[in-house]
């Protein structure tokens, strides 16, 4: 179509910064590398055990030999850090959640053995009862229904000391206690491990989005007598993007040293605004669900996996994080180093 005379002309043009492949990665704004991800292993008590986790394709409950390995593969791969959770034997819940304080409980035998092998990976261990509970929640609960608060925080003050003896180089606690984050300084200080970072869950949602993240732990709060149906006393409401700014100031003051946004995508705005209000460094959690929606739209041939999930976790990092825990860390590795090399 022949131009129109009458209208100027423009003189500035984003698409000559389009063109081609060549000229978009030179100003691409947002790159995002391996060495930024974190990828969640889920562990498992036994020997060469590898188990599918059906909601979670791709992914599986790990034994402690197996997950060296893919310790192994992921650090070939750049990825450097990993964060670890353990599927704990239901013979071993308590209400009490006391299995989270053994010494030789699955999670310290697996940062022994993952730091004995690879001292230079970057072991970071999830600080909450739910995996070690026999009633599902973060926290202990009173003989009426409450989450006890104080009594939680107490216990995840431990664990976190115990984790640190083991030799993780980062504690994490999500379980959304008030106060936590100071406790588990000061205990880690007067312990001699001042030297371990604590990366907070600060602003985690009471999000629907981890259905399969509870299916892979069997994590979930059960259903009896006097135990709360959901974690919504805790957790924070999704409709609240203020609360978030409150909760990093408590833990900023309290010593965190990253803060942690959870789930990711339906929170970039959270991740906008905490990275506006702290140098802090931000991660965010590219949680079960949105995981598996992309894996489940791609098996049916509705989505390209590939892109998708680069351009879902970019958008992750444009909005500010400057860590993303993600279950296809070693997908998004492998399609970097084809697409760089």
């Amino acid at each position: 179509m022949k131009h129109t005379p009458e209208l100027p002309r423009p003189q500035r043009r984003p698409r000559r910064l389009r063109r081609t492949d060549a000229i978009r990665r030179l100003v691409r704004e947002t790159t995002l590398t391996p060495d930024r991800l974190v990828l969640p292993l889920f562990l498992i008590d036994g020997k060469n055990v590898s188990e599918p986790i059906a909601a979670m394709p791709g992914r599986a409950r790990l034994s402690i030999d197996r997950a060296v390995r893919e310790c192994e593969n992921a650090l070939s791969l750049g990825v450097h850090a990993f964060d670890v959770f353990q599927a704990t034997d239901p013979a071993l819940k308590t209400p009490d959640a006391k299995e989270a304080l053994n010494p030789e409980n699955l999670t310290c035998r697996a940062v022994r053995a993952i730091k004995a092998a690879l001292p230079e990976a970057c072991l970071i261990t999830d600080i909450a009862l739910d995996p070690y509970s026999s009633l599902g929640h973060d926290g202990l609960i009173s003989d009426d229904g409450v989450v006890l608060n104080d009594e939680t925080v107490d216990v995840l003050a431990a664990m976190s000391v115990l984790h640190a003896h083991a030799g993780a180089d980062i504690v994490s606690p999500s379980d959304m206690m008030d106060g936590r984050v100071g406790a588990i300084r000061t205990a880690l200080d007067a312990a001699g491990h001042q030297q371990v970072a604590i990366l907070s869950y600060t602003a985690k949602y009471a999000s629907a989005f981890y259905g399969p993240f509870r299916e892979a732990l069997d994590s979930a709060p059960v259903d009896a007598p006097n135990v709360p149906r959901d974690k919504k006393t805790y957790q924070m409401d999704p409709a609240n993007a203020r609360e978030a700014s409150i909760e990093a100031r408590l833990d900023i003051d309290e010593g965190a040293d990253i803060l942690m946004v959870k789930p990711a995508l339906p929170y970039l705005d959270v991740i906008a605004r905490l990275r506006a209000e702290t140098n802090l460094p931000i991660a965010a959690y590219h949680v079960s669900g949105e995981y598996a929606m992309i894996k489940a739209a791609a098996q049916n041939g509705w989505l390209d996996e590939r892109a998708c999930t680069t351009e879902a976790l970019s958008a992750i990092a444009r909005a500010g994080a400057d860590v993303i825990f993600t279950y296809a860390a070693l997908e998004y590795a492998q399609w970097w180093r084809e697409y760089w090399t």
